[in-house]
């Protein structure tokens, strides 16, 4: 089984930039209230990372919005990808 999926890794990414913009946060804040490197953020954000459930599920609640939310629009973004 393959352990990785780069269309929904960068949607991820592609997701959670404006989110965090959206909350009003930078890299750096984000990573704080994460207890997350400002370096991890970035590669997140840049699709240079994959996440476990437990730091998804921390971004989410750092960010305001819920975990099934959150992956509801990652869904999205690579269904959008697949076009």
């Amino acid at each position: 089984m393959e352990r990785t999926n780069a269309r929904l890794i960068r949607a991820f990414g592609k997701v959670l930039k404006p989110k965090r913009r959206e909350a009003g946060l930078s890299q750096e804040e984000l990573a704080f209230r994460t207890e997350l490197s400002p370096s991890y953020i970035s590669l997140l954000e840049t699709s240079n990372r994959q996440r476990t459930l437990t730091v998804l599920a921390e971004l989410a609640n750092c960010l305001g919005v819920g975990l099934p939310d959150l992956l509801t629009e990652v869904m999205a973004e690579e269904a959008s990808s697949e076009r």
